[in-house]
């Protein structure tokens, strides 16, 4: 089980990485990570995010469950066995609170893109219509009336 933020900016722009490792080394997609043992959905995103990105959010609606499948071996250094792993990934809407943008660990790159800026990227597969309903929900929550993430 894993969880994953999409992070909108007050201009709508959104929070991607760019993977450092294998699965999916140098594919651009939103940060996230596995749950702990015992650990609270929310709270694992939140603390996904600032390791990932250094931003503090505030979690909000749930955007999409996500199904990954794939076999691969990997490098002595990462720790992970080889073998096939089938994660399940709950995105959700976060607004930024707090921190400072900065690449984790995980990851090469941190940056907001505009939606235009996204077609000339290479996105983990089935990332695009995923960004696309968390895009609707954020400008929804953004409108007057609207509710924003967390509340």
């Amino acid at each position: 089980m894993a969880v994953a933020a999409l992070v909108f900016d007050d201009t709508g722009r959104v929070l991607l990485i760019e993977r450092a490792h294998a699965p999916g080394a140098g594919l651009w997609t939103v940060p996230g990570g596995r749950l702990e043992f015992g650990e609270a959905l929310e709270a694992a995103v939140r603390r996904e995010i600032e390791e990932e990105t250094g931003l503090v959010v505030e979690v909000g609606e749930l955007v999409a469950v996500v199904e990954r499948c794939s076999s691969w071996a990997p490098g002595a250094a990462s720790g992970a066995a080889p073998g096939a792993y089938h994660y399940v990934i709950l995105d959700y809407l976060a607004r930024q609170r707090g921190g400072v943008l900065r690449a984790g660990s995980d990851a090469r790159q941190a940056r907001f893109f505009t939606i235009e800026e996204l077609g000339a990227l290479p996105l983990t597969e089935g990332l695009l219509p995923v960004l696309a309903r968390g895009r609707a929900l954020w400008a929804a929550s953004e409108s007057p009336g609207g509710s924003s993430p967390g509340s």
